[in-house]
This record gives structure tokens, sequence and C-alpha cells, in this order.
């Protein structure tokens, strides 16, 4: 009974989208550092995907909610309905494009991912979000973190990709709204095929969409770090996008080096990020 007179911060929230949304029978069916994610039953409706934010889990996740209106169910999960805390979005409960990629199907899996992206990319009648984050800021962990922190062999590399960083930067680009979060555990398919989830919103140059897949899918690191990887991928990519390969590869590089900053703030390894930055350093210096 007491729990029912003091409900946890947790099940108020779900009870009031559960209220505001009509929903019924939620199940917990993942949790991660900055929401709650349900599968929720609908009257008359297939089920679907509750997503509750967490408190302080920052302006990405709103942000990537926002942008999955804006996408209006092309190349993405669609949405059915949002709040500042909540978004009821198409359950897709497939397989995700990591399962193609570790089951030995990394070509078609990058093919899947060109197409996906395709679509997010795609021109849109409607305004974009205001408040995505611009893709500068996104990086500024890398610019951060400081030499010493660092293990001393991967100084060099991290030096290098920053360095080219700064050159990216530095330079005009192509502003789009981007996913930001473009790996092949977030690509999943369903009843429509294959969608984006969980994106970023972000603002910036259309090829750093397509760096992250560099370093995925998780748990593929067998075949993920390896040069001939990097050569088929950036090929591939390049082939489908005409976007030049070697801008390709130093948004690969620069993401690897940012994706490691970002686990040295938080006290983790970065023995994948670092194993494969030079691979990808090499590539983008004979591209």
């Amino acid at each position: 009974m007491a729990t029912l007179l003091n409900p946890t911060p947790d099940a108020t929230m779900l009870s009031r989208a559960l209220a505001r949304w009509s929903l019924t029978r939620p199940t917990l069916i993942a949790e991660t550092a900055t929401s709650l994610v349900y599968r929720v039953e609908r009257t008359g409706q297939p089920p679907a995907v509750l997503k509750l934010l967490k408190p302080g889990s920052g302006e990405d996740e709103r942000n990537g909610g926002s942008l999955l209106v804006w996408y209006a169910g092309n190349g993405a999960a669609a949405i059915y309905g949002l709040a500042r805390d909540a978004v009821l979005m198409e359950l897709a409960d497939g397989e995700t494009l990591g399962d193609v990629a570790r089951a030995g199907r990394d070509t078609e899996a990058t093919e899947i991912l060109c197409d996906t992206v395709e679509k997010l990319h795609a021109r849109r009648d409607a305004a974009p979000p205001a408040d995505l984050t611009p893709l500068r800021q996104r990086f500024e962990a890398l610019f951060r973190v400081g030499a010493g922190a660092w293990p001393r062999q991967a100084r060099d590399l991290v030096g290098r990709a920053t360095g080219i960083a700064y050159n990216l930067f530095d330079r005009p680009m192509d502003a789009i709204p981007l996913h930001g979060d473009i790996h092949h555990d977030n690509i999943v398919s369903g009843a429509r095929g294959w969608v984006a989830i969980d994106p970023k919103g972000l603002v910036g140059d259309p090829a750093y969409d397509y760096a992250n897949s560099f370093l995925n899918p998780e748990e593929g690191d067998d075949f993920v770090i390896s040069a001939p990887r990097v050569a088929r991928h950036s090929h591939a990519i390049a082939a489908r996008t005409g976007i030049a390969r070697r801008h390709l590869l130093a948004w690969a590089s620069v993401h690897a080096a940012l994706s490691a900053a970002w686990d040295i703030e938080d006290g983790n390894p970065v023995t994948q990020q670092i194993s494969i930055l030079p691979l990808l350093l090499t590539a983008y210096d004979t591209a």
C-alpha cells in the first residue's frame, strides 16, 4: 500500500504517459542511462514503444524526438506522440542491422545502412526543428580532453585526428539535420522495413552520419578492426553517396577519437577506438 501511496518518480512518469495516450499493458523492454523503454498496447491499433526520458537525460534525447517527428516515418520509426519527457513511437521488433552484419552479411548491411541514411537525408517540405545541436558542439569532448589523459601509445594518433577535426570545422560545410548516432544496432527491421531509431538531433555535414558505422556493429571487432573492412566499407559508401572517400574517412577518424574521448571522461577503456584509429588514418592518408 505504501508503494501505491508514494509512487516512485518513474512510476508517476509512466502513469502520466499511459493516461496521456490511452495506453495499456506496459512491459519494460530496455533501460539505458537516459531512458526507460516499454512495449505498450493501444486499443484497436498495433502495439507501440513508449520511451520515457529520465530526469537530466540532456537535450540529445529531446532533440532526437523532435527530429523523429520531422522525419515523418521516412527512414525512421514513426512517431505517434511526443511530450517533453516521453515519446510514443512505432514498434520495430525484428532483427537489427547489427544482427545482419554479425551473421557474415556485412556488405548487405552496408547497403541497407546507406538506403536508410539516404531516406533520412532526403529533402522535406517542412522546416527542420530549430533546436538541433551544431556538430561542432558535439565534438567538445575531443577538444577538451588533455593529452595527459590519453594512453601514451594513443597520443600521437589522437593528436592527428584532432588536427583533422579542426580542419574539417575550419572549412565551409553543408549543414543538414543529422541523426547523429547511426550505427548498426540503431537500424531495426519492422512491419515497414528497416527504420532508424534513437537519433541525437544534430545539424552539420551529411558525411558525419556515416562515421560511426566504421566502428560498428558492436561485438563485431573480429571483422570491424581490419584494413580490408575499412577499405570495403568506405568504397561502398562513397560509391552509393558520391561523397569523397577521403572525406568519409576524415569523419570516421575524428569520430573514433571523439568516441574515445567520451570513454576517457567516463573512465571506460578505449581499446577498440585506439585499435581502429591507425587503420582509419592510414586509409585517409592514402585515399
